[in-house]
């Protein structure tokens, strides 16, 4: 839901740091295996408490996930690259999860499960949606800057980090904050089906 409204805001002060890292010769599959690798250690982070370590790690790890898409923007953007990106993005995003049930299974695992499962239904929405818009060559007018074509939803990149924050700085509120979160995710999976569905049928 934000998503639309942050990436304009941003936009400028990414394309210029992009720049700059095209100049040091880096590429866009460099930046999205770094954003991971940085990724898998906040993971590690979360799983053994050092939860402020952890939010650092994850506002740079995303910020490499905005660098790569202009840095290829900028340079070559392909197929590959886009798949490479989505793919460990989903990743990361159920490792985050994954880490606090590690951190505390007896209160965080349930609801780490419930948030994890609710993933399953925006992501497959998502990528289910956005193949079968690829076959039929619809593209996305709010996204066009994407690999595919873009469903939005309540809970999307913006809200997701914004709530693992939240999860690094009120750990002991993360049962609270996964429910929640995982409510705003099953009505995201449910106008993604219902307005994907509707696209197709047209």
């Amino acid at each position: 839901m934000l998503d639309r409204h942050i990436t304009p805001l941003i936009r400028p002060a990414v394309d210029a740091l992009a720049r700059s890292l095209v100049k040091l010769g880096l590429r866009a599959n460099h930046i999205t295996l770094s954003a991971f690798a940085i990724g898998i250690i906040a993971m590690i982070c979360i799983a053994l408490r050092a939860y402020f370590m952890a939010a650092i790690l994850i506002l740079v790890s995303r910020l490499c996930d905005a660098l790569d898409g202009a840095v290829a923007r900028q340079t070559e953007a392909t197929d590959a690259g886009g798949f490479l990106d989505i793919a460990l993005d989903f990743l990361f995003y159920a490792g985050i999860v994954l880490a606090f049930a590690f951190a505390a299974p007896k209160t965080n695992a349930l609801p780490a499960a419930v948030l994890l499962m609710s993933f399953v239904g925006t992501t497959s929405s998502f990528l289910a949606f956005a193949a079968l818009a690829a076959k039929r060559g619809i593209t996305s007018m709010e996204y066009p800057d994407k690999s595919f074509y873009f469903l939005g939803g309540l809970a999307e990149a913006t809200e997701t980090l914004i709530i693992f924050i939240a999860m690094c700085i009120w750990p002991r509120w993360f049962p609270q904050l996964a429910y929640a979160f995982a409510f705003l995710c099953a009505i995201t999976t449910f106008t993604r089906i219902v307005g994907g569905y509707q696209t197709l049928k047209k």
